[in-house]
């Protein structure tokens, strides 16, 4: 496994944020939770990361394969949960790779359920990612993508991390409906979260997210989630969309 050094020169701010996120554990339960009654069977969890997600998962005791698209996350997450029973297998995943159809032909077909979270918005052709992701399904499977909300919402932030846009429930059901998926439902996620990401992202210009705001808002999840209920889930950070392949 390469270093922690190594890892921080491929993908530096991503990777801060992943270390930052694996001890929010009151907000990767609370996204978990919001995503998993959507989940069934075999599952592929695109762009796993370092497994802040993937741990639950597998906790919870889905058939799970772990990708990533950079090389050194996956080794990461082999040697995590590489001997945990409901790991599958971990893949180098590239869902905006030219030669898609070649390389994973493999995996076409064999999934129930495909989650992908906060990935789209770093690839620049999305609607394709879309198809790839759509190959990848059982027919009747069911697609679950978690994309950040708002363009006005657009900060520093988006672009450390490389973000390409920010989306809102109309067109990201816009784009899975292009590619042949029934959207069965859209909601926002994680209205709390607005204030801090435009007060650090855009009126202070910071490049990431402050450490000790995002361990007292973790602090505060079992509250800030009833924030949701309240606006009925109509906005938020976040808006998730959910689709089914015929």
């Amino acid at each position: 496994m390469k270093g922690a050094d190594q890892l921080q020169q491929t993908d530096p701010a991503g990777l801060e944020t992943l270390e930052q996120f694996s001890h929010a554990t009151g907000f990767n339960r609370w996204l978990f939770d919001t995503v998993a009654p959507w989940c069934k069977g075999q599952v592929l969890e695109a762009g796993s990361g370092i497994g802040n997600l993937s741990s639950l998962f597998l906790e919870k005791g889905f058939q799970l394969t772990a990708t990533d698209l950079r090389e050194e996350y996956c080794q990461r997450l082999e040697q995590r949960f590489g001997q945990h029973p409901n790991l599958q297998q971990v893949v180098n995943l590239d869902l905006a790779a030219p030669d898609f159809n070649s390389r994973y032909t493999s995996l076409f077909g064999r999934f129930d359920t495909v989650v992908a979270l906060n990935v789209v918005e770093h690839i620049k052709h999305d609607e394709l990612a879309i198809a790839h992701c759509h190959q990848l399904l059982k027919p009747g499977g069911t697609l679950i993508i978690l994309v950040p909300a708002w363009k006005w919402l657009y900060n520093t932030f988006d672009k450390e991390l490389g973000h390409y846009t920010r989306y809102n429930a109309r067109r990201l059901r816009a784009l899975l409906e292009s590619q042949q998926l029934e959207v069965i439902k859209t909601t926002y996620f994680n209205t709390a979260g607005i204030a801090g990401w435009w007060l650090n992202g855009t009126l202070l210009r910071k490049k990431m997210i402050p450490e000790s705001q995002l361990k007292a808002f973790d602090k505060c999840v079992p509250v800030i989630k009833l924030l949701d209920h309240i606006t009925f889930h109509r906005i938020g950070l976040s808006v998730i969309a959910i689709g089914r392949k015929h």
